[in-house]
């Protein structure tokens, strides 16, 4: 038996089996079997390895956030990254125009966001139908997602539940974030499992569905502490370790095709905005313009605009530093990092302007959370500061070992090219 017949028994079974606390303990053990065998198909349609997204899918990570459009075909996804972007992708009225990933750069409030237009997929894409294997794998590299909706289909074909399971099943969770569970693995032990909160979700005993589960990926020493209440599929997530959890924003396009009744109701969804590419609602024709979408992105990206300032000098307002929430995250170490490494090392403190200063300026340190167009000062160690570190001498040597290497290597080169004139 195949792996997708094990799993399509996997789901009769659990589809006949009724939910309550004497089948609690079974359902448990079915949902870390079918997650397992999904691991192994996942693996089996990638060769055996972690391969790249296939050829038209290989795209450099550029800007300070990606986002990867992801919709069943003709939705309007090509149009709405023409709109978005200057990247020209070819939009036509039958379904799959785009066989590739398109990347196209949408700029916005001083940022530059990745947009990637992808191929459309369809029910079933998770098991490797058309080519939904390689756009999902373009989606787990995105910062967030862009599911595109034609607002005029989806009372009849429930397109967004069938894109929320595609995702799901390939393990990324959409809108939510990690259960604050501790889970360790060790060489010997056993197995403890213990919990700060009622485990109501986990049956009468949460400890024997653990068990359960564990036993599934052969774990038999771990340590697993749980601070909230959590379902079984959480557990399971957490045992397994490779979800990915991204911000995901639903787009319904189209409105003009529908009664004003049903915009509303689709507006009404969680995470959803709704509007129409052609008909210029909610979405600017120019794509420098500010509009609903883009102020929406911006806030699921989680960016933050800095600018910098010079002791003595003006803020450079002009180019600002951008930082992710998703990436390396909003703090005065994050800035640093953003402009040089070295800055982390040599750093004294910080003066602060603006949304996240108590007053003007603050004095912070590495760990103060930023907010969007604050002004920040980094102020360096002194040189006598520096002598103090005791890592001070280390330092030193890394630099004078670096600069005679490459006086060296420029001396060796030096002979080498004459050593060719002659």
């Amino acid at each position: 038996m195949g792996v997708l017949e094990k799993i399509k028994e996997i789901e009769d079974e659990m589809a006949r089996t009724q939910k309550n606390k004497a089948t609690n303990y079974h359902l448990g053990t079915l949902k870390a079997k079918l997650a397992k065998l999904r691991s192994e198909l996942l693996i089996e349609q990638s060769g055996g390895g972690g391969g790249g997204g296939g050829e038209g899918f290989d795209v450099a990570r550029l800007g300070d956030a990606r986002v990867a459009l992801i919709g069943f075909p003709s939705v309007g996804k090509s149009t709405l990254l023409s709109t978005l972007t200057e990247t020209k992708s070819e939009a036509a009225a039958y379904e799959f125009t785009t066989l590739t990933c398109v990347p196209g750069t949408l700029y916005y409030k001083g940022s530059r966001i990745q947009v990637l237009d992808l191929p459309g997929i369809i029910e079933g894409a998770a098991r490797g139908k058309g080519r939904g294997k390689e756009v999902i794998a373009v989606a787990r590299s995105a910062d967030a997602i862009l599911i595109v909706l034609d607002a005029g289909k989806e009372g009849l074909n429930r397109h967004r539940e069938i894109l929320e399971e595609e995702l799901e099943t390939v393990g990324l969770r959409l809108n939510k974030r990690p259960p604050d569970v501790t889970f360790n693995k060790k060489a010997t032990g056993g197995i403890k499992f213990s919990s700060t909160v009622p485990l109501t979700m986990l049956g009468p005993d949460p400890e024997k569905v653990a068990m359960n589960i564990l036993r599934e990926y052969r774990i038999s020493n771990a340590d697993i502490l749980v601070r909230e209440d959590i379902s079984v599929d959480q557990l399971v997530d957490v045992v397994v370790g490779n979800r990915l959890y991204k911000p995901c924003l639903y787009f319904y396009n189209k409105i003009d095709t529908i009664t004003i009744e049903e915009v509303d109701q689709l507006a009404r969804m969680p995470h959803s905005v709704v509007g129409s590419v052609q008909a210029w609602f909610n979405i600017s024709p120019d794509h420098r313009e500010d509009d609903l979408l883009k102020s929406s992105l911006w806030e699921y990206l989680g960016l933050t605009r800095i600018y910098t300032k010079r002791k003595g000098q003006q803020p450079d307002l002009e180019e600002p530093v951008v930082l992710s929430r998703l990436r390396k995250g909003t703090t005065v170490k994050s800035l640093c990092l953003s402009v040089s490494s070295q800055m982390v090392r040599d750093f004294n403190f910080a003066l602060v302007w603006g949304k996240s200063a108590k007053h003007s300026p603050q004095r912070c340190g590495l760990n103060h959370p930023l907010q969007d167009e604050d002004v920040v000062q980094i102020v360096t160690k002194t040189n006598s500061q520096q002598k103090q570190d005791k890592n001070y001498q280390k330092i030193v040597q890394n630099y004078a070992d670096k600069y005679h290497k490459k006086k060296f290597e420029a001396k060796k080169q030096k002979q080498t090219k004459r050593e060719d004139d002659i």
